[in-house]
This record gives C-alpha cells, sequence and structure tokens, in this order.
C-alpha cells in the first residue's frame, strides 16, 4: 500500500465485509499480472476462514484466475494442523503430530494410574488435560514452571492435590512422545512458524504474504506476523480492531501494573497481539478497500461505544445521538425458542424475496439452528447448519450407542427394542421382516422386565400362561436369528477395551451392514472406531463396563458432522467459528441470553484460577471476550436483528450481557418494521373459533350389539359405556408400557395362576401354596428384582390365604369350585364369567370368593350398581352355570391379598352383605345384582341407549381417555 513506513499492519473494520474487501484490496495490488496474484500466499487462521476467501475471490473473478497459496496456520481446538505449505523442505523433517484420540487415551492412562477413577472419567479429566496442556504450549509455559507455584494463601487443598498430579502427568508426558515418536500438535505449530519466520527474516519468500484474520496472540504466531509485516512484500490484515477507541480504554483493555487486563473486552486478544509483534496501535492503518457489503462509519462507532470497558461506558451519558447511533440494527424478544425461533425463519423467508440479497443466522445455540432449519423446510428452503451436529445425534452415532447401551444394561427391553428398531438395523430389502419380527418382540416385552441377558430372554419367550403364549412362540424363531447377532456382546465384560470396541464393530456391523460407515457421518465413526480400536492398548488399563456409554457419547459429542453443498445459495446458518471472516447483508444474531451468547466458561479441574494468573496462562474468561468480538463484527454488517428468548425449556432467561449493553447504550434498540414475533405467533393460528367438542356417545344399530358380556366387563359398561364399546366392539385393548412396574394385571395373573394349581392340583394342601408361589416366582421368567420386591409381600400374603382356608375346611366349609368358566342367560344376553372360588357353606349354600390383589369394592359402589362381578358370579352359579354346582348364593367376600392399614398384616377378608354399611341381605344380594345388570342390558345390549362417555366418573377407570378426547369436553354440558 504505497511507500508505506514502518510495519505493513492494516485492519478493515467490521463494517466491511472482510474477506470481500481483502480480496478486494489484493486484486488491486497484485490481480494486474495474474503470475504475480498466483505466486502469493495467504496465511488464514484455520481451513474455513481459508474458505471463506477462497469463496471471494470466486465473487469477484471477472474471467477467472490462478488463485494465490491459501495456507491455515491451524488450531489445535480444531485439531487442524499448520498448512504443509509451509514446511521447510531443506531442513530436519519435524516430527509427526499425535493423533487426538491417542493423546487423549494415554494422558487418561496416567490420569488413572495416579488416581483410580473409571475410564470414562479419566477420559473426561484427559480432554480438559490436553486443553490445558496445548493452552501451556502454546504460551510457551514450561511444566517445570508447575512445580515453582506458591501454593500457599487461600487455595484449598483440593488445587494443592490437583496441581501434584498435573505435574507428575506432565513430567511423565515427554517420555510418552517419546517412546511413540510423536510431539504434541502445538508444539509442533509452533516449531514450524518459529523455522518459517526465521528463514523469512533471512529470506523472503519470492512473492508477497498476506496473513489475513489471524487474531489468536499466540508468541510464535506474533513473532511469525512480525516478520511479515516487516518484510518487503508483507502484510498483516487484521479483523475488527478498534482504531477509535481512546488511548485510555486502549491501555486500560491491555493492562498494567496497577489494574489487571480485561480479557472479557472484544479488544483484548487484539491488543495482546500487537504487544507481541512490537507493534504500537498508531502504527496501524485502515484497509483501504471493500467489498459490496458495507455499512457506515457511524455505525462503527457506536459499536465501539457499546463495548466501552466499564469505566468508560459513564461517558455513554454525554454521546450525541450520531455516536450512539445504531440505524439498521433492529431487536426482537420472544416469549421462548420455539417462538424464537419461528419468527427467525419468516425473517429469512422475507428477506430472501429481495433479489441477490444474502442472510445469515449467526448463533451458538445449535437447538436454535436446527429449529430454523426446518421452520425453513416449510417453504423449500435447505439451509443447512454449517456448524453440523454432534456425531452423538447422528442415526450412525445413535445406533453405536443404542448397541453399546443394550450390551450394558444386559439387553433390557426398551434398550434392546431401541436398537433392534433402529432405522440403520437391516436397512433395504430385509427391514420389512425384520420390523415384523421386532414388533412382535415389543408385544410380548411389554409389562414387567423378563430376566437379564439373550438367556433370560429367550427363557421368557418359553413360558407365560394361556393369554400370552401364543404370540411369544411365534415370535421365537425370529428372535433366534436376532439374538445370534448379539450374543458375542454377552462376553464384554471380560474383554480388554480394544476386544470391545473389535466386538462392538463387528455386531454394528452385522446388523447394519455398510450402511452404518457410509456418508460423511459413517466416515467420522468410523475414523473415530478404528483409532480407538488402535490406540486403546495405550489407553485406561481398567475400564468399567457401565460406563461404556458415557466414553463413547463423550468422544462423539465433540466430533461435529458438518453437512455437504447443496443448500439455498442466499441463506447461510452459522456458529461463531463458521462467522469468523463470513458476512451477509442481513445477519440475524439468534439466542443472545447469558449462557447461551456468551456461553460461561466450562471450569478448569486441573488448575485454579490463581494458579493460571500466576503462569500467565489465558483466564477462563477470555472466550467471553471472543464471543464479544464475534457479536461486534457481526454488527457491522447493513442490516442486523438480534432475537433473544424470555424463556428456555425449564425456566426464565436473562438477556445476555451484550443485549443489555447496546440497549443501555442506545437507549432502547428499535424493533423491526415487519413484526416477525406477531407473524410468528399467527402463521398457525387458525382463523375459526376452536369448535365445540361434545361428549361422545356412538350409537351402533342394536341388531350389531354384543349379546354375551364377560360379568368384569359389566362395571365398564354402567360407568363408561364408551369404554364398554372402544374395549368390546371395536377390539382396542391398552398395551402394557415397555419395562412397567408389576401392576395389578401380572400380579393378578400371577397369583391366580398359582391358586388354581394349589386349588386342582394339591387340592389345597397345607404349605403347598406358599411353595407353588415360590416356584412361579423364581421359573427364570421374572426378573430378579421383581421376585425380591414381591415374593416377601406375595409370600405373606399366601400363607395367610392358606390358614383362611384350612380353618374354614375344619368349620366344614369346603371348596368346590376354583377358576372355572362358567355362563347362563340371562335379560336376553348370555352372561359369562370365571369365578375364584366357590365354597359349599355348612348349611349347603353357596360362597362365592373373589380373590383381590389390590383393596376390594367399597358398599358404596357395590351399591350404586358399579361393582358387579361378585353377585353376577353367584347369578351363574345358581342357575347351573358352573358344572357340578348347584344351590343358593349366601355368602360373598372378596379376599384381598393387600396389606390392611388396620392390622399392618397382609390378607383382609370384606363383604358387601355383612357390616354397618352392607348392601344388601345376602339372601336377595343375587336379585339386586341381577335387577341393575337386568336394567343396563336393556340400555345399551338389546337397547338403543348411545354409549355415552363417562356416565359415572368416580367409578370410570378407563384406558380410552385418549380416544375419546376426554380433554376437549370434560367440564361442560352436555
Amino acid at each position: 500500500m504505497g511507500n508505506r513506513r514502518g510495519p505493513a499492519v492494516y485492519t478493515i473494520p467490521p463494517i466491511r465485509a472482510f474477506a470481500d474487501a481483502l480480496v478486494a484490496g489484493i486484486l488491486a495490488q497484485f490481480g494486474a499480472d495474474r503470475m504475480v496474484l498466483a505466486r502469493g500466499m495467504i496465511l488464514v487462521p484455520n481451513n474455513r476462514a481459508g474458505q471463506a476467501i477462497r469463496d471471494a475471490f470466486v465473487r469477484q473473478a471477472e474471467n477467472g484466475l490462478l488463485l494465490p497459496r491459501l495456507v491455515a496456520l491451524g488450531d489445535s481446538e480444531l485439531d487442524e494442523n499448520t498448512g504443509a505449505a509451509l514446511d521447510i523442505l531443506d531442513a530436519e523433517p519435524l516430527p509427526p503430530a499425535v493423533e487426538p484420540l491417542l493423546r487423549q487415551l494415554i494422558l487418561a492412562r496416567l490420569i488413572q494410574r495416579d488416581d483410580n477413577v473409571d475410564a470414562a472419567e479419566a477420559m473426561r479429566l484427559a480432554a480438559d488435560l490436553g486443553r490445558t496442556l496445548d493452552q501451556m504450549i502454546v504460551e510457551e509455559v514450561a511444566p517445570a514452571r508447575l512445580r515453582d507455584v506458591d501454593l500457599s494463601g487461600e487455595l484449598s487443598s483440593h488445587w494443592n492435590v490437583s496441581l501434584e498430579r498435573l505435574s507428575a502427568i506432565l513430567e511423565d508426558w515427554p517420555e510418552e512422545l517419546k517412546r511413540i515418536g510423536r510431539i504434541d500438535l502445538s508444539d509442533r505449530r509452533n516449531r514450524q512458524l518459529d523455522r518459517v519466520s526465521q528463514r523469512w527474516r533471512g529470506v523472503s519468500p519470492e512473492g508477497y504474504v498476506v496473513a489475513a484474520g489471524i487474531s489468536t496472540g499466540a508468541p510464535a504466531v506474533a513473532r511469525l506476523l512480525e516478520t511479515i509485516a516487516h518484510m518487503p512484500r508483507g502484510q498483516v490484515v487484521l479483523d475488527g480492531l478498534d482504531l477509535d477507541i481512546s488511548d485510555d480504554e486502549w491501555n486500560t483493555v491491555g493492562g498494567s501494573a496497577a489494574a489487571s487486563a480485561i480479557e472479557t473486552h472484544p479488544q483484548f486478544h487484539l491488543h495482546q497481539l500487537l504487544a507481541r509483534m512490537k507493534v504500537a496501535r498508531h502504527d496501524v492503518g485502515r484497509w483501504r478497500w471493500s467489498g459490496d457489503i458495507e455499512s457506515t462509519s457511524r455505525r462503527a462507532r457506536a459499536i465501539s461505544h457499546a463495548f466501552a470497558p466499564a469505566e468508560a461506558t459513564r461517558a455513554w451519558v454525554d454521546l450525541g445521538k450520531a455516536e450512539r447511533d445504531l440505524a439498521g440494527v433492529t431487536a426482537l424478544e420472544l416469549a421462548d425458542p420455539a417462538e424464537e425461533a419461528q419468527a427467525i425463519a419468516l425473517a429469512i423467508r422475507h428477506m430472501i424475496e429481495a433479489p441477490g440479497l444474502t442472510v445469515a443466522l449467526m448463533t451458538p445455540d445449535r437447538d436454535l439452528a436446527k429449529r430454523v432449519s426446518s421452520h425453513l423446510e416449510r417453504w423449500g428452503i435447505k439451509a443447512d447448519d454449517s456448524a453440523g451436529q454432534a456425531l452423538s445425534a447422528t442415526p450412525n452415532g445413535t445406533l453405536f450407542l443404542a448397541l453399546v447401551t443394550a450390551a450394558v444394561e444386559q439387553f433390557a427391553p426398551s434398550a434392546l427394542l431401541t436398537l433392534l428398531k433402529h432405522p440403520l438395523v437391516r436397512s433395504g430389502e430385509m427391514r420389512r421382516d425384520w420390523l415384523d419380527g421386532a414388533r412382535m418382540l415389543d408385544l410380548v416385552l411389554r409389562g414387567p422386565r423378563p430376566p437379564s441377558g439373550i438367556g433370560g430372554i429367550t427363557t421368557f419367550l418359553q413360558g407365560g400362561d394361556l393369554r400370552t403364549r401364543p404370540l411369544r412362540q411365534a415370535v421365537q424363531s425370529w428372535w433366534t436369528g436376532a439374538a445370534s447377532l448379539l450374543e458375542p456382546l454377552e462376553s464384554l465384560s471380560s474383554q480388554s477395551l480394544a476386544s470391545i470396541i473389535a466386538t462392538l464393530r463387528e455386531v454394528a456391523t452385522a446388523l447394519a451392514g455398510d450402511t452404518l460407515w457410509s456418508g460423511q457421518a459413517g466416515k467420522a465413526l468410523s475414523t473415530l472406531i478404528t483409532e480407538l480400536e488402535k490406540g486403546a492398548g495405550q489407553g485406561p488399563q481398567s475400564i468399567s463396563l457401565p460406563s461404556l456409554p458415557q466414553m463413547l457419547r463423550q468422544l462423539m459429542d465433540g466430533i461435529a458432522v458438518r453437512p455437504g453443498y447443496g443448500g439455498h445459495p442466499r441463506v447461510f446458518i452459522w456458529g461463531l467459528l463458521e462467522a469468523k471472516l463470513q458476512s451477509a447483508d442481513f445477519m440475524i444474531l439468534g439466542g443472545l441470553n447469558e449462557g447461551v451468547w456468551p456461553q460461561l466458561p466450562a471450569p478448569d479441574p486441573w488448575l485454579a484460577p490463581r494458579i493460571r494468573r500466576e503462569l500467565k496462562l489465558p483466564s477462563l474468561e477470555r472466550r467471553i471476550g471472543l464471543s464479544a468480538h464475534d457479536l461486534a463484527s457481526a454488527l457491522g454488517a447493513p442490516n442486523v436483528l438480534l432475537t433473544r428468548a424470555n424463556r428456555d425449556a425449564r425456566s426464565p432467561t436473562i438477556a445476555s450481557r451484550f443485549w443489555l449493553r447496546l440497549e443501555t447504550m442506545t437507549g432502547g434498540i428499535d424493533q423491526p418494521v415487519l413484526r416477525y414475533d406477531l407473524l410468528a405467533r399467527q402463521i398457525d393460528a387458525s382463523s375459526e373459533r376452536p369448535k365445540r367438542v361434545s361428549r361422545p356417545a356412538p350409537c351402533p344399530p342394536t341388531a350389531d350389539r354384543p349379546r354375551d358380556i364377560s360379568v368384569t366387563d359389566v362395571d365398564r359398561l354402567s360407568a363408561d359405556p364408551f369404554a364398554f364399546y372402544a374395549k368390546t366392539m371395536l377390539g382396542l385393548k391398552p398395551l402394557d408400557a415397555v419395562d412397567a412396574d408389576p401392576g395389578p394385571a401380572w400380579r393378578g395373573s400371577l397369583i391366580h395362576g398359582v391358586l388354581e394349581d394349589w386349588a386342582n392340583k394339591d387340592h389345597y394342601a397345607p404349605d403347598r401354596l406358599v411353595a407353588r408361589l415360590d416356584a412361579a416366582l423364581s421359573d427364570g421368567t421374572i426378573h430378579p428384582l421383581t421376585r425380591a420386591l414381591w415374593l416377601p409381600r406375595l409370600r405373606e400374603a399366601a400363607a395367610w390365604v392358606e390358614a383362611e382356608v384350612a380353618q374354614n375346611m375344619a368349620l366344614g366349609r369346603k371348596p368346590i369350585v376354583a377358576e372355572e368358566s362358567g355362563s347362563t342367560e340371562f335379560a336376553g344376553i348370555k352372561l359369562r364369567g370365571r369365578a375364584d372360588r366357590i365354597d359349599r357353606l355348612v348349611d349347603g349354600g353357596l360362597g362365592i370368593v373373589d380373590y383381590k390383589t389390590g383393596e376390594g369394592p367399597k358398599p358404596k359402589q357395590v351399591a350404586a350398581g358399579f361393582a358387579m362381578q361378585l353377585g353376577l358370579i353367584g347369578l351363574i352359579a345358581e342357575q347351573g352355570g358352573f358344572d357340578g354346582v348347584s344351590g343358593k348364593a349366601m355368602a360373598f367376600e372378596y379376599w384381598s391379598l393387600a396389606r390392611d392399614p388396620s392390622s399392618r398384616t397382609f390378607g383382609k377378608i370384606s363383604s358387601p352383605t355383612t357390616g354397618k354399611k352392607s348392601v344388601a341381605e345376602p339372601e336377595v344380594f343375587v336379585a339386586r345384582i341381577a335387577d341393575q345388570f337386568a336394567k343396563a342390558a336393556a340400555k345399551w345390549l338389546t337397547g338403543s341407549d348411545p354409549f355415552t362417555a363417562k356416565l359415572s366418573p368416580d367409578y370410570a377407570w378407563s384406558d380410552y381417555d385418549h380416544l375419546m378426547r376426554l380433554e376437549e369436553w370434560q367440564g361442560r354440558d352436555g
């Protein structure tokens, strides 16, 4: 840029698009001769920034051109190496960098050696240790300095222990690197940059060199930039250095002997870089070229004021209107993240109607980015989130994690079914047959958990009662094939980490084939598993299998899978890293809440803040300053929309400190002319008023109504006719939940089966009921935990039944029927029922017994006609509906096996025909219940009354509330 004296250092203000302005200047200086242009070199911070500058060249190339070399300095946080173009060919080759995963594995082993922690925790600590180690290398802080740190004062013993452990590990780390012939990635970059810097001090490159957008203040980087700035054809172009800030504010940002530096300020990293380059701020010039996207200098001054140090903000009250003018910047506060995403999508949809206008959403909130991308699809706009998604969230990653989880949980139903029904398992032609089997297994496994392991499920499928056995038998052949694929996972607990990963890889491939390893996510997963399997031998030596899913998820969370090209050419979604050196005509800055933008710094488990200060390492808050710089750069776009949600999924939110600064400095940011928030609330709202929903009351023809009914359905018919209609006429039956707690149905089925065998096979022999109960709960088809919880209480209840029956028999009352089905014709209906037990009383009458695993019905319920089962069984018995049974029913008893609150023991007998609250005398009880049934049958079975929902809500326990849309009409008249 002319005959400039001193270092060639320039800055492009945030009101200009950095990449376009940079390229415009390079073309103006070196573009006249295409070969001169091509022989140049542009150093960029990372590969993403290089792509932004490459795209800018493409936009500004008129007839095509040969691009200069774009060389990334690399970024240890992104696991990027320095570009090969910076290797000095005639120098001794540098050792290769250790792979990030291998380094984490070795560090985890060293951590385990000094501290007995699980492998997953060791890997997490190793990741944090790796970041701390990188910071020390980048800042050129020798590990030996840790021994010189003064541990006296306010440091707790925890930090002392942590520092001792860290020192010991870092002393051994060089030997580990020497053993494998590697060096740290950050160390290799430092050496490489120093070699280049020394070479260029002696012999400048033939072509020009431009360092563009590099802002890290790392000493090695600063030395290289210093060299470039003093080369005859070298230039350093910074991004967003504030040349308008006063010297006092500038000095305050950098700190002094009396005051600490302000690392949260957006200019701090640039201050540090210039200081290490030995360049004064007033020696930095303004880059005089610009691209097509540019805002006003008034905006630049307002941005500078907004991010002033705290002490300087008192000057805001004296600022003129022009100095605080953020014209072109608008803001919206939305109710919640869903509304925020909808409003942003509407803004993007509106803006791209203008020809050629580019729109970008910039946000660190990945959930917000996903929501916006999904909303845009309603208009056919594909806007890929360039930050990508974690490998753990992709189908490939979720399948591998589901496989690990199923193995660790010993094939518990929920984990097993998640794996078997995963969309990548048996994809293609085999998918349909596979899903048929998986869905049958789903039906079989509903209810309490079966025994653990593949063998436990196999045994479970071989058991069952008359109701469940047919479906279990039907799925056995399919399960045999599926189990053979999963069997290698049974031995994971006895294997090393390398063998575990190998076994998981083989089983995953058997389940999903090559589909699991295809596509970008598949390749990322393949690379992770290959490196993990290869380096596992040098990693943690002891691993607890239950921690394996957590460890793999942590590793996958750190791997981003980015979409390929092919989205809308004028719509972009960027994370903060992806937005570096990028620009758009309309920028939407979303998620401006504290904890999101800026994100709260994660604690360092290895170094206390005071130790970091003594070592002159970056504070944990420095990222806040970098986030502030990202925001300040984005505010320079011609049009900007800021958004935040007043609450997240859990609680109210706090506005970002940056948002509050902008609002305070400007006196309030304007809202956009087109209120996207109001549109977001209305876009899916119906113009019609909600229709009043009436209580459902289907009324099928009388001829189509059932003419037979089970006694267990009569109560449902009277209390909730709609539920009877849904169960009996529509044939809908509720499914138990997977891994459900043992409920009344399970307990009832179990206890009735045991009582039946005790009666019919043991003939009520003493002590046999408890023995049979023990055997039923120990047959291998019931999960041990379920057995441990229920066996003691059911055993006590069974002992009570034995004692009561023995006492009755001693007094002359003898059981004559147990668990027998019978039927009779009554009121034009075939009435069916299963008697739990019928006794012959001493006077020759019949005693009807109904076993209950819970409390028996209250007399009030029986009197109201909503507990007819006991009386209807008596009716069937009196009319000869049970083989070999005759006589008049004179006793009606509920034998409850639940704990009696009054006696605190298991077992209680109650009767609706005895006591102060008796419903009727025993002689007329059957007649009363029969009359109640006849009236109900005349209404809904032989009559034409509609099956109205919830006629008696107090006695209606329905599994069909969702079907009757209960919430839409409950509480309304009619």
